[in-house]
């Protein structure tokens, strides 16, 4: 059988599911002992009372036909029980309870069941008990204590439950809390370190969470050196290559015009490729997060583009508040999306959408885009993709995109490609949590 549709009205988060798993049980141990209590108690305890007192009822019936006989017998005092003798219109017409009087539902079956001659019942509340019987031409009304037929206080053991049911269950969120605060704590550590942050985390809590917790401190300790490591690695490549680079040209240097310009151009090549190189190996791990304005950002990096003479407009700037974000990496990002924007078309289009929940940031071009097939395949490093992009109009080696891609991970976000439905070209949204 399958419980499907009580998973959007279950809570989402730990502290939620686990408080739910706490009062499951807590409940249905509470409904368990009230129906056991109702049965146990008020029916069983009340049926037994009202037969003892039916039987002392029974011997005054016995005693005498009216009141008054009953009364001379001495009986009535030595019972306890006041009675009288009543016209029949001062008779009910039916037996009269209050509505949430539970047990009085019982004691009226029971004196009906053992008392065949009584004529009504009324429990006008918790006190006094009074039987209505039939005499001749008139009644008899008999008054006694209502002790005597149901227990003194019947809800106080409900109350009782309910009581130190709320007082267990506090007692139990608090040490439940204090189980489930290293488990959120690795959880903040983990989101932050997938957002590029470092925070200080030490394992705590039970040995399960321990374990995890260790695991992960060793797993983000191996990814930061695999990312120091590949970082001084290519930084020291592009170290060393830029030395032999700069002797070419100074040797062109020393050359004709005409035999020198086609050799420095492949000089600038290379150093470009090599900068690349180096701006991929550090990725978007330098600098730390700080507060930043995404629009103020985008301006003024389009503003940068046009003061190249490159044709790049603002679109729609929606949101206002700052982004935890690392300037210079986002910087990078945006700048190659709309480098690559202007390379494959005639003009690019930024626009910035800010929520309460997301930042997103979308360069569109007019370009011939890239198929849907291709775009998971686009954004790996070195792809190049020549269906999709004119390799003629561009010397890139295929980083812009795994660059921008990296840099929006870094920060807990991704870079989705699309299909300009405005433009016609890419569509490139990196898209960050806030």
């Amino acid at each position: 059988m399958s419980f499907r549709w009580l998973k959007p009205y279950l809570p989402r988060s730990l502290y939620g599911r686990a408080f739910l798993i706490l009062l499951l049980p807590v409940i249905t141990v509470m409904l368990v002992v009230s129906v056991v209590f109702i049965q146990r108690h008020f029916e069983g305890v009340t049926k037994q009372m009202t037969r003892s007192t039916s039987r002392e009822v029974k011997v005054l019936l016995d005693a005498g036909e009216t009141a008054a006989e009953m009364r001379a017998t001495g009986l009535p005092a030595a019972l306890q029980i006041t009675m009288e003798d009543v016209s029949l219109g001062a008779l009910p017409e039916a037996d009269a309870r209050r509505w949430y009087d539970f047990t009085g539902v019982v004691v009226i079956r029971e004196f009906e069941r053992l008392l065949p001659e009584l004529h009504a019942v009324v429990l006008p509340d918790d006190r006094v008990v009074t039987l209505f019987f039939r005499s001749g031409d008139g009644g008899i009304r008999m008054l006694f204590d209502r002790r005597r037929v149901s227990a003194s206080n019947p809800h106080q053991l409900l109350v009782n439950m309910v009581f130190f049911a709320i007082v267990m269950t506090v007692i139990a969120y608090f040490y439940l809390r204090n189980q489930l605060r290293p488990i959120t704590r690795l959880a903040r550590a983990a989101e932050a370190f997938g957002r590029g942050r470092h925070v200080d985390y030490r394992p705590a809590g039970s040995v399960e969470v321990r374990a995890a917790g260790n695991a992960f401190v060793d797993m983000r300790a191996r990814i930061e050196r695999q990312i120091e490591q590949r970082t001084l690695m290519l930084s020291g490549v592009s170290h060393d290559l830029r030395t032999p680079i700069t002797r070419l040209k100074l040797a062109l240097s020393m050359l004709d015009e005409a035999e020198r310009a086609p050799l420095e151009q492949d000089v600038n090549d290379m150093e470009r490729l090599i900068n690349e190189f180096l701006a991929f190996a550090r990725g978007a791990q330098e600098g730390e997060p700080e507060p930043v304005d995404p629009i103020a950002l985008v301006r003024d990096i389009v503003e940068g583009f046009g003061r190249e003479g490159k044709r790049v407009d603002l679109g729609l700037m929606e949101g206002e508040g700052t982004v935890l974000l690392r300037p210079g990496g986002i910087r990078r990002a945006v700048e190659n999306l709309i480098g690559n924007a202007v390379r494959y078309g005639s003009r690019a289009e930024v626009s910035v959408l800010m929520t309460a929940k997301s930042l997103r940031i979308r360069v569109e071009d007019d370009g011939p885009g890239i198929a849907e097939k291709d775009r998971e395949e686009a954004l790996k490093p070195f792809a190049r993709l020549d269906p999709a992009r004119n390799q003629n109009k561009g010397t890139g080696v295929g980083l812009g995109l795994a660059i921008a891609m990296d840099i929006a991970r870094a920060h807990g976000g991704t870079l989705r490609l699309g299909q300009s439905e405005r433009l016609g070209g890419l569509q490139a949204d990196i898209v960050i949590g806030r």
